[in-house]
């Protein structure tokens, strides 16, 4: 064979190589795309998806814990923006609430990363363990707290139990804060927790507020948590940034989608199937995490 023969015979094969890395990029890139269209339908029919979804997603993508979480969390923060300028626009946020819970939560988030990358949480080899089992537990409790979410706020607003409600309505300014704290370190170790959980915990502190002004308070007070939680995971270099873009690209469209036609859909319905896929998922992870 002589060179020129050799030569063209390289640049075919380095021709083909090229294409086949390209059709695998292109495919991967409509893979992420459309896995935020799926969420972001789901978001917009139900309230519920976000981090309960997209990071189980992620990781069945096969993408690290660290970087579906850190991804995850800039997702939320960027989707869950436009939704505070229409709560805000509609006079349905407490930003009181929001002061409260984001005194703790976001010194909490920082806290939480600082003591992850000096190790003091769990060494570099657990550290995907440790970030597994969290989202096990929230995906759970999510699932537990959209049960019964309901007949906690009735009860609630009832005064029921006396003693337990009688000590919050006391102290209310106090659960709040604490409440941040405890958002801030979970959704920082989950990406779950700023969404339907919160919710529901709102839900029963302030029983009375209309249900709305809650929704808004929660998602007003999700964007600075996710996004501080978010910022820890990429200056550690946790976040894929082609991955966001393609999730954005996917999810912003399917998010009004949802909207639209959530009212035509059997939401209770929806509702179940969340519950036991949440329930599920987090079961699975938190068995493989202990293991």
């Amino acid at each position: 064979m002589d060179i020129a023969s050799y030569a063209n015979g390289s640049n075919t094969l380095l021709d083909s190589i090229v294409g086949a890395a390209m059709a695998i990029d292109v495919s991967i890139a409509l893979t992420h795309v459309a896995a935020g269209g799926f969420v972001g339908f789901a978001i917009g029919a139900t309230g519920v998806g976000g981090g309960s979804l997209m990071t189980p997603i992620l990781l069945l993508f096969g993408y690290a814990p660290a970087v579906a979480i850190g991804t995850d969390l800039l997702y939320a923060a960027i989707t869950k923006t436009g939704g505070v300028i229409s709560h805000h626009n509609q006079q349905s946020i407490d930003w009181l609430i929001v002061r409260t819970l984001a005194a703790g939560s976001l010194p909490a988030a920082s806290a939480t990363h600082l003591a992850l990358s000096g190790g003091y949480l769990a060494g570099i080899q657990q550290s995907d363990v440790l970030l597994t089992s969290s989202l096990g537990i929230m995906l759970i409790l999510t699932a537990v707290m959209l049960s019964v979410r309901s007949k906690l706020r009735a009860y609630a607003a009832l005064g029921k139990p006396s003693f337990i409600m009688g000590v919050i309505h006391k102290n209310r300014t106090k659960t709040t804060f604490m409440l941040g704290i405890i958002l801030g370190v979970s959704v920082t170790l989950s990406s779950v927790g700023a969404g339907a959980f919160a919710a529901a915990i709102l839900m029963t502190l302030y029983a009375n507020t209309k249900s709305v002004r809650i929704v808004g308070t929660d998602i007003a007070h999700a964007v600075p948590l996710t996004l501080v939680a978010g910022l820890g995971y990429l200056f550690a270099g946790e976040v894929d940034l082609a991955l966001l873009t393609g999730l954005l690209i996917g999810s912003l469209p399917a998010i009004q989608l949802g909207a639209k036609i959530a009212h035509k859909m059997p939401e209770r319905f929806l509702r179940g199937i969340l519950i036991v896929l949440l329930g599920s998922l987090g079961a699975g992870y938190l068995i493989s995490g202990a293991c």
